[in-house]
């Protein structure tokens, strides 16, 4: 749900009363992740997706019943080989969706106020997880917790202290990790298979893409990376070509050594740094530090022989082969790129197949599956 915060968020604000469709489980192959909403207000006004089309009408019929009705339901859609017609999934896999109405007088739906604060906190882009109960008690379905990244919660599943303050530390470690997914826990807060399942969406702020080195191949890559959900910072040491007229899609320009800003800027588990300057006196020092710190991704631009070279001054300077085989070099996947526009799809592609576990090889005649989960998985705030 929180992947369409912005808009729901104004939908409050106006004092609308809507049903919120969300993904809650996945089994097979889906186009959709948990976490991923389709809203429907009392005018018949509809934003988000589920599916991707498969099941959008059903869905947004099913929104429509619970505003009417005040009701949080639970409804399964797969794939029916019986009846070509009927509403399932083409692609083959199985989707379960909680509907969850959020009107004015709460009745049977969702707390209005705890479903206001978490969309008001992920619309400003702060780190906030919304806890909310998929399997349980009909009472209790849709029961929804906001916990912050201190720990402190607001809202309550109906259930005894313990279970908020057990969901609240299951839904801190999601968010710590800015992860979304189900967690199991029992009926006093116990972790076990049953009988009560939260689906956890933890919201927080885009990952950085930090692009070194000011050149043309820079300016398409920064587009890309906007348009992928990264926040997105141009360094350069050259003030010069570090202008905003060069890079008016970036959100931040750095005039400074590469390796000194980076020693002083925030980085973390979902930082992206993309090396294109392939001059040794800037690529060294801060490819030195960028390979120690604990980020999602370092890729460097050059030739084979750039490569090389880079590699042996890195060895000298003490970076180990086990530093070195984190370095994504020559950086982008084989797509036989020639232009900037090219190149920086060839490097956001490699980007992703990192993040999503992807093999980077054609889908035609491959028996991989079509969607990942991949090591750095997630459903919401992060680029999806």
């Amino acid at each position: 749900m929180l992947d369409i915060a912005e808009e729901l968020n104004r939908w409050v604000e106006q004092g609308r009363d809507f049903a919120v469709a969300t993904v809650v489980a996945v089994t097979g192959s889906a186009p959709r992740r948990p976490g991923a909403a389709l809203a429907v207000d009392s005018a018949g006004t509809a934003i988000g997706s589920v599916s991707g089309g498969c099941v959008e009408g059903a869905v947004y019929e099913l929104c429509r019943q619970a505003l009417q009705d005040g009701a949080t339901v639970l409804e399964r859609f797969g794939y029916s080989d019986e009846d070509a017609f009927a509403v399932g999934l083409t692609c083959g896999g199985v989707i379960d969706i909680l509907v969850t109405p959020v009107r004015s007088d709460a009745t049977g739906g969702a707390p209005r106020a705890v479903f206001a604060a978490a969309l008001s906190t992920a619309a400003r882009g702060e780190a906030a997880a919304l806890a909310r109960i998929t399997e349980g008690p009909a009472a209790l379905r849709g029961r929804a917790l906001l916990v912050r990244p201190d720990g402190s919660y607001e809202g309550g599943l109906g259930g005894h202290p313990r279970l908020d303050r057990t969901a609240a530390a299951e839904a801190r470690a999601l968010l710590d990790a800015g992860r979304t997914g189900t967690v199991a826990l029992g009926e006093r807060g116990v972790r076990c298979g049953q009988p009560l399942t939260l689906l956890v969406e933890s919201s927080v702020p885009p990952p950085r893409m930090i692009v070194f080195g000011a050149v043309d191949f820079a300016a398409a890559l920064v587009r890309v990376g906007a348009f992928l959900g990264y926040h997105v910072t141009v360094c350069d040491a050259r003030p010069v070509f570090a202008t905003r007229d060069r890079f008016p899609d970036a959100d931040d320009i750095v005039v400074d050594w590469p390796h000194r800003y980076l020693a002083s800027t925030a980085v973390d588990s979902r930082t992206v740094l993309c090396v294109l300057t392939h001059d040794a006196k800037f690529d060294v020092p801060l490819l030195e530090l960028a390979l120690r710190l604990p980020v999602a991704f370092v890729g460097a631009m050059g030739s084979r022989r750039t490569h090389e070279d880079r590699n042996r001054r890195l060895r000298e300077i003490g970076v180990t082969e086990r530093e070195l085989a984190a370095l994504h070099s020559p950086i982008g996947l084989d797509l036989g790129a020639r232009t900037p526009e090219e190149t920086a799809l060839s490097i956001a592609a490699e980007i992703v197949a990192v993040r999503r576990g992807g093999s980077g090889v054609p889908l035609t005649g491959a028996h991989t599956p079509i969607h990942h989960d991949g090591p750095g998985s997630r459903a919401i705030g992060s680029v999806a």
